[in-house]
């Protein structure tokens, strides 16, 4: 009893889980222990033979979206596979959506993850996705760390 009252203390942040199916299961918990607001769906829910996937977010940042550059990183078998940033907003024409957004207002997106590029031997995958408010990375907005479990080799 002690031991399960100390695993619920320290577990890290809220969590979700949003898709299951034969091929691929992806949850994700907050990288910190503080409420957020954050809710993804793709669709389909494979990655066998898909070249596009369709991703939806509703999301309430806790400060404003003048400026975010997105932090992508997979861990594959305790190796970073992949690192990719990118600036979504700068403030000047910005093509995204969800830019401009303000604290506190909900923002609704969609978008589509376009080409496979990668194909994803079977096995266990960290993703964290940090976003940032500012380019020197500095002031975090939000973190998540997604689990993503290809249950069988798409080659």
């Amino acid at each position: 009893m002690f031991e399960f009252v100390l695993f619920i203390l320290f577990t890290p942040g809220v969590s979700g889980f949003f898709c299951t199916s034969s091929d691929l299961e992806l949850s994700y918990t907050f990288c910190d222990s503080s409420a957020h607001y954050f809710k993804l769906n793709m669709t389909p829910c494979s990655i066998l033979n898909k070249s596009i996937w369709h991703a939806a977010v509703t999301w309430i940042p806790k400060s404003d979206v003048a400026f975010l550059k997105i932090v992508f990183t997979v861990w594959y078998e305790g190796a970073r596979a992949l690192h990719w940033k990118q600036v979504l907003c700068s403030g000047t024409d910005d093509q995204y959506s969800l830019c401009g957004g303000l604290k506190g207002e909900t923002i609704e997106t969609e978008f589509d993850i376009k080409g496979k590029r990668t194909l994803f031997p079977k096995g266990y995958y960290t993703v964290i996705l940090q976003a940032f408010s500012d380019d020197s990375e500095q002031n975090i907005i939000t973190c998540l760390n997604f689990t993503m479990i290809i249950k069988q080799d798409a080659f």
